[in-house]
């Protein structure tokens, strides 16, 4: 999957697990591209994670809160499962 294929899912629920991480570790890498493909895919984030903390969640967390991509992940994963929301597809 390239880089664009990320921006193509509209909702959370169409991304696996898998997929949604990849993602993640795109946007936590400064590294990966420009800064207008860095800002595409925050808002990309931003429009399809639920959690109220958006991109809070990567670039300023919680204290004690693991902002690793798995951490930030995982804790997308528990808030949709705890609000009765749709997340990841299975592979």
């Amino acid at each position: 999957m390239t880089a664009k294929d990320l921006l193509r899912k509209p909702t959370l629920s169409e991304y696996t697990r898998a997929e949604f991480l990849a993602l993640v570790e795109r946007i936590s890498d400064p590294h990966a591209g420009t800064d207008e493909e860095d800002g595409d895919f925050v808002s990309h984030f931003n429009e399809i994670v639920p959690h109220p903390s958006g991109s809070d969640l990567l670039f300023w967390p919680e204290e004690g809160a693991d902002n690793s991509s798995e951490g930030v992940v995982t804790e997308i994963e528990r808030y949709c499962r705890e609000n009765g929301l749709p997340s990841f597809k299975d592979a």
